[in-house]
């Protein structure tokens, strides 16, 4: 396969790419094209079909995959594909992972990183809790697979599952420093701080907010799916079904950042920062990405971060 982010000017290509965005519309003179936006796991690339009429220009949508075939052209300065011919692709013709950033980190090995720390848990509800959801196979196939994010950190094939696992190891690693936290509250409330997300954010390749994502925010829709599976587990202590939904609830760490609720515990307390030093620290990882190896420029004012950022020196 030849990836977007290595084609030149002057190739005549034929490729399978993802259609992220497709959108009508008119030359000044009147005549209808089609303006596209081609993706695959290095980047994506702007289309143009000028003749809409085609023979060769088969239907397709948005988010669905296309066998194009086209000229690289050059317009003002960035790559542009002139496509001849359009066929769109049947489920099994393409490699869903060849179009969508993944993570660079295993991610059954990860997997199976999480799933020990559930096997090492000593509190019989909240192990049987974890059970219930991460022993599921269909469950574990919608983890494994999800985002973290839209955009901003994690926002990648097994994104959700890296960010879960980190912060858990975090909160592990808390816990050898301060021995009052409840080390199966804290890492139970870890592995499930972020699991609304699977509901707040639509599945690859869309990775957009969903109406209950927009409406309710992962936070609530976490809270409320641990609280319906609490309630199929028998005789589930109400004091720690309350302070577990508390962890989830208040992972934030502030009413201003989305919080309902400030941590009022110790171990939410913990989450919050494990929560927040995972994201910012990889807000930064792939900031710095983008900075040339060896450049010691500073980059300029980074949004997410509120502040200049460089690299450091060897």
């Amino acid at each position: 396969m030849k990836y977007i982010e290595s084609l030149r000017e002057g190739e005549r290509i034929g490729e399978v790419y993802l259609c992220k965005h497709k959108q009508s519309a008119l030359t000044k003179a009147g005549k209808p094209y089609e303006s596209l936006i081609l993706q695959d796991k290095t980047g994506t690339l702007d289309a143009k079909i000028w003749d809409v009429n085609s023979s060769g220009i088969e239907e397709f949508d948005n988010l669905d995959y296309i066998y194009v075939v086209g000229d690289v052209t050059s317009f003002q300065g960035t790559l542009q594909l002139n496509v001849k011919r359009v066929r769109k692709m049947k489920e099994g013709e393409y490699e869903p992972s060849d179009y969508l950033p993944v993570s660079e980190k295993d991610i059954p090995k990860m997997y199976q990183e999480l799933l020990a720390y559930i096997k090492s848990m000593g509190n019989p509800w909240l192990k049987k809790l974890a059970e219930s959801f991460f022993l599921d196979g269909e469950f574990a196939k919608r983890f494994q697979f999800h985002s973290a994010a839209k955009s901003v950190h994690h926002g990648y094939v097994g994104g959700l599952l890296e960010h879960s696992l980190s912060v858990t190891k975090l909160c592990d690693f808390f816990c050898t420093q301060y021995p009052m936290l409840n080390r199966d509250l804290l890492l139970c409330a870890a592995m499930f701080h972020d699991i609304g997300k699977l509901e707040e954010l639509s599945t690859f390749p869309a990775n957009d907010y969903t109406d209950e994502g927009q409406l309710l925010g992962h936070i609530m829709i976490g809270a409320e799916m641990i609280g319906e599976r609490i309630r199929e587990i028998d005789k589930f202590p109400k004091r720690l079904a309350a302070e577990l939904k508390h962890c989830i609830l208040a992972h934030h760490g502030e009413l201003e950042f989305g919080s309902p609720k400030k941590p009022a515990l110790a171990e939410a307390l913990a989450l919050s920062f494990a929560d927040n030093m995972d994201a910012k620290m990889e807000t930064m990882k792939e900031a710095l990405s983008n900075i040339p190896e060896g450049s010691m420029e500073w980059a300029g004012y980074n949004r997410l971060l509120e502040t200049n950022i460089r690299r450091t020196g060897n």
